[in-house]
């Protein structure tokens, strides 16, 4: 991958709302140069797709509840941990599976309106498949940070309170 492909993909990750010519500006290029750069990387599938990050905690009545699960599975023979986690990542409650070192094998994203609901997913639907072994759930409290964007607002004072001997 070029050196100015890499730089236009960096930028775009960070704020995939910038225009062409905003992004020519920045990369001293032409926004002819830059629409060419991005639909080969489309074409290349480097660009999967654009999304926008939402603090869901600030819009009224559209919370949601996430959940982190731990999955032990017992991989499927000739192709390993793959199949396993695409029969869970096509489940629509599931927003991401990573396979993971250590104690457990899939680290899976699962978002819903209720704990409950996330609980019935994972005992009538992810737990049942044939090759999970055990979950392990940990739902999100609150987000400070996610993909590498702080959510607090940031102000300067500081809320600690005074203690004093």
């Amino acid at each position: 991958m070029m050196e100015h492909e890499v730089e236009l993909l960096k930028l775009i990750e960070k704020n995939a709302n910038l225009s062409v010519d905003k992004l020519a500006k920045l990369m001293g290029k032409k926004p002819a140069e830059i629409e060419e750069m991005i639909a080969h990387l489309e074409e290349k599938k480097a660009i999967l797709g654009y999304s926008t990050l939402i603090d869901w905690a600030k819009v009224a009545n559209e919370e949601e509840v996430t959940a982190m699960v731990d999955v032990k599975v017992t991989p499927a023979r000739g192709v390993g941990f793959d199949k396993v986690a695409e029969r869970i990542y096509r489940f629509p409650e599931v927003k991401a599976v990573y396979l993971m070192s250590g104690a457990y094998d899939l680290s899976v994203s699962v978002r819903g309106n209720t704990m409950m609901e996330i609980g019935r997913f994972i005992s009538e639907k992810l737990s049942t498949l044939e090759s999970v072994l055990s979950t392990t759930t940990h739902f999100v409290l609150k987000k400070y940070k996610h993909d590498g964007i702080i959510l607090e607002d940031e102000d300067d004072d500081d809320k600690r309170i005074v203690v004093s001997p």
